[in-house]
Formats: structure tokens, sequence, C-alpha cells
């Protein structure tokens, strides 16, 4: 009898138990975690040099990460990294903005312009020296060569646009010869570079002549290479 009573009471324990298993909640799993959010984008902008003359040009460069659509404000869409070369007439401010999935950014580069120098104008006096350049002759003679001729004619141009100036022609010669036959030739050279001047057109009063011969030599040295520096008509600027 007890038996049956004890078998009796793990019955209805297990059945107990079995009901209580089969009541209880299945338990759920957690949600999976949200996907991270999208990297911020990323840029930079430079320019090089960042100051620069009227006129002259600069390079832009930039880089971005992380972007899909990049552009330069005052060019447009660029691609995601790169450089470009600008030439702003005023100093401007560049900036560049950079767009992906986590946002914007954007980044600047100031490129500073700066007026061109004014131009140094020269005086009548530096002018003439550039036109007007010296003619030279072969030994123990007056004839003007033929490229002496082309340098006359270009120097009569100048001439006749600044018909204000007015100039003195010096006759030299190499140091041979007497003191007497070099003054001669000299004159001789003086002279025949005025007549040609005057036959292009530049007024003969304008014109001075003096013959110092041997006596002002320009080289010093004895030799054909300094010689020929000597035989000139020199061009001296009436001040």
């Amino acid at each position: 009898m007890k038996n049956r009573t004890r078998q009796s009471i793990v019955l209805l324990v297990l059945a107990a138990l079995f009901l209580m298993a089969g009541c209880a909640k299945k338990s759920t799993p957690p949600p999976p975690p949200p996907p991270p959010p999208p990297p911020q984008p990323t840029a930079s902008l430079s320019a090089n040099p960042d100051s620069i003359q009227a006129g002259q040009s600069t390079q832009l460069t930039w880089r971005t990460e992380n972007a899909t659509d990049v552009s330069i404000e005052g060019i447009g869409a660029v691609d995601p990294n790169g450089s470009k070369t600008v030439s702003p007439t005023d100093s401007t401010t560049y900036r560049l903005v950079a767009k992906g999935p986590g946002g914007s950014q954007d980044a600047t580069a100031r490129v500073t312009v700066e007026a061109a120098p004014a131009p140094v104008s020269e005086t009548e006096e530096q002018m003439f020296a550039r036109q007007v350049q010296d003619v030279f002759f072969d030994y123990d003679s007056f004839a003007l060569r033929p490229e002496a001729t082309q340098s006359l004619a270009s120097a009569s141009q100048f001439l006749q646009q600044h018909p204000n100036l007015k100039f003195t022609l010096e006759g030299h010669c190499d140091e041979r010869g007497s003191t007497e036959y070099n003054l001669a030739l000299g004159d001789s050279r003086a002279g025949a570079v005025r007549d040609q001047l005057t036959r292009n057109g530049v007024s003969g009063d304008r014109i001075k002549t003096i013959s110092f011969g041997k006596e002002k030599p320009f080289c010093t040295e004895s030799n054909e290479q300094c010689w020929q520096q000597n035989r000139r008509a020199h061009f001296v600027l009436q001040k």
C-alpha cells in the first residue's frame, strides 16, 4: 500500500513538472546590433603658391576620403583626389565640398593676387644708349660696313621718333699712325656716320662731330681685338 502511495506521489510530481515545462514560455533571442553609421568624409585643399602676381598661375591640390560627390566652387565637380592649375584675376578663396553617405565636409584655400608691378619707364638717355649703337670701321678706312648701315637705319628710326634729342658723333682710331693722320681719319669716320643719318632723314642740325683720333682709346692693349674696339664712331647724347 505504501509502495503504491509512493508511486502515485512520484507520478503526480512528474506530471506537475511536465505541465510546468509545457507552460513555460520559450525565450526570444536578442535582436542583432544596428550597423555602424557610415564614416564622415574628410577633405583637404591647398594652393601652391598661395600668393601670385596678376597674370600668374597657381596649382590647387585636394584630397578626400569617404566622399562620393566632390566639387570646388568656381570650378565645378572634380575627382575625389586631384590637382588643377588656376589663374585667378583677383584674390580668391576656393571652397571644396565633399559629400558622402556619412555627411559632408568642406575645405578652403586662399590665393592672394597681387597687382603686377608697374613697368619701369626708361629715361631718354637710357633709350638712346640702347637704340643708338656705335659704328665700327676696318683698319685705315672710314667706309661703312653693311652691318653699320643696317644699325644706322634702326637708329635713324628712333631718332626721328625723338626729334628733341641732339647728339655728338666722336671719331676714334686705333694707336697706329701719327696723331695728325688719326685726327683726320676720326673726323672722316664721324662725318660718314653723320651723312648716313641725314640720308635716312635725321636733321643735320641735331648732330655735332668731333675727332679724338687715337687720343681717347676705349681699349689700351696693343692687339687687333683691342684695336677693333677703338676704330669707331661713338654717339654721345647732348644734355
